[in-house]
């Protein structure tokens, strides 16, 4: 009898704010049910607000199970979700991002401000230096993350990293594409 495969676990870092543009909250949400529909595990930061709520929110629903990561002091602020699959809270956000990261398979950056860029950077030089080869995606809707990719070319330019840099994520502009990404990459 073939073992069971093992369930997949898509890690997504966003934002605990909504921003300004309402197509960030509906790629949320269709990242939440994309998630489930394909029978992954949501890892993320156990927030209620922003687009962690909704992108938690939206899994639950349509049913996924979902694995929260939260540090102690971002219990109140970011309205800590206590009715996840799983949830951990940390001392830290160092201990948080550690303990999202290797409990996944792949990462997803969907909009989000600074503590999202740290979250991509983190594991982006992870990347860089050898520490894993888990699959890296900017969900870049609305063309959100285009400054950041203009400044990674601008690194380049300037010598402060060689070109491969880029070659550790992939950004994708929908919820669709990104779903089939996803599934080739844990394939």
């Amino acid at each position: 009898m073939p073992m069971a495969r093992a369930l997949s676990s898509i890690c997504v870092f966003c934002g605990a704010r909504a921003g300004t543009n309402p197509a960030h909250t509906l790629a949320a949400r269709a990242m939440g049910e994309a998630i489930a529909a394909q029978g992954w595990r949501l890892v993320y930061g156990a927030g209620d607000v922003g687009l962690m709520g909704e992108v938690a929110r939206s899994a639950q629903t349509a049913g996924a199970p979902t694995f929260g990561v939260i540090p102690t002091h971002l219990m109140t602020a970011e309205r800590g979700k206590q009715d996840l699959s799983q949830l951990v809270i940390t001392e830290d956000m160092h201990e948080r991002k550690k303990v999202m990261f290797m409990n996944s398979d792949a990462v997803v950056v969907l909009p989000g401000g600074a503590g999202s860029l740290d979250e991509f950077f983190e594991v982006l030089t992870w990347a860089q230096i050898g520490l894993h080869r888990k699959p890296i995606f900017l969900l870049n809707s609305e063309g959100y993350w285009n400054p950041l990719i203009a400044l990674l070319d601008h690194i380049i330019a300037e010598g402060f990293a060689d070109a491969s840099v880029k070659g550790y994520f992939t950004a994708i502009p929908d919820v669709p594409a990104l779903t089939e990404a996803l599934r080739v990459a844990l394939s």
